[in-house]
This record gives C-alpha cells, sequence and structure tokens, in this order.
C-alpha cells in the first residue's frame, strides 16, 4: 500500500466508496453521492474535533470518484499503472490511455477451427496451398483468403 492507502490491485477506491470492481458508472455515481453527503466538511462543521478527519474522508472520496467515473484512468487504475500523485508524467498517462483505447478497439479475429488448419496444413503438404501473385513474387496463403489478413512477402534475394 502506498502513503494513501491504496493498494496496487486497487481496492482501496472501489472500497472506499463501498462497491465492487464491476460496478457500472451509475453505481460509482450513486456511491459518490451517499459518500460526499455523509462526509462533507459543512456537516461537520459544529465539531470542530471531527471536521479534520471528514475533510481527509472526503477529498479521498472525490479522488476516487475521479478516476472511477472517468473510463481511461479507472482502466490504468484496474491495471495499477494510475498513479495520482505522479501529474509530472502526464505524457506515459496519456499514451496508456490511448493504447487501452486502441485494444477497446481491436476486434478480435475468428480463430481457425481444428478443421481449417488440417485442411491448410493437407493444402501446404500437398503442393495446393493456395499460391498467389502478390507484388510479382510467387508465395503460399491460406486457402480462405477472406479470413486472413495478408502479410506481403519479402524481397527475393538477388544472386
Amino acid at each position: 500500500m502506498d502513503a494513501d492507502g491504496a493498494g496496487s490491485d486497487g481496492s482501496c477506491y472501489y472500497s472506499l466508496l463501498g462497491i465492487r470492481r464491476n460496478a457500472s458508472s451509475s453505481d460509482v455515481r450513486a456511491a459518490y453521492r451517499k459518500q460526499a453527503l455523509k462526509w462533507h466538511p459543512d456537516r461537520w462543521a459544529k465539531d470542530p474535533a471531527a471536521m479534520g478527519e471528514a475533510k481527509r474522508r472526503f477529498q479521498r472520496i472525490q479522488q476516487a470518484y475521479s478516476v472511477l467515473s472517468d473510463k481511461g484512468k479507472r482502466a490504468m487504475y484496474d491495471a495499477g499503472l494510475y498513479d495520482p500523485f505522479e501529474e509530472d508524467d502526464q505524457d506515459f498517462t496519456d499514451f496508456m490511455q490511448e493504447m487501452l483505447a486502441m485494444m477497446d478497439s481491436v476486434k478480435t479475429e475468428k480463430p481457425d477451427s481444428l478443421e481449417d488448419l488440417q485442411k491448410m496444413l493437407a493444402d501446404i503438404a500437398n503442393g495446393d496451398g493456395g499460391t498467389t501473385r502478390f507484388g510479382g513474387a510467387q508465395r503460399r496463403g491460406p486457402f480462405d483468403a477472406s479470413t486472413r489478413t495478408r502479410v506481403p512477402p519479402r524481397p527475393a534475394m538477388r544472386r
């Protein structure tokens, strides 16, 4: 745990708001409102002894909400990459948020079935692996070109 009590697994902000890690954005908002009303310093103004603790808790609740309500910050926090005290490393934070957004947008390719792989292997072994002309060079490709991403061949070495 760091000095603020945040664990490396990100459980502190969630437990601070009293929610689970898979809570929706509306759950985060509702939990924040509940905790903010409970620990708002104005509510504790009549008890000066407890006011300092209320201010500290209220600030931590606000910090938790600012991270968990932002999709990018939350993803970084869950991955253990978000450090609220490192404002100097904004470029890294921006880079990681961009990487996480790109990873979310990537569509997973349907994996080949065992039968597809066996057919491709048989075609390659029999010598008719679907050779095609690409950039003037002969190369083998998968039997069903519509399900694969083709990579350009390496240039032929000249002797």
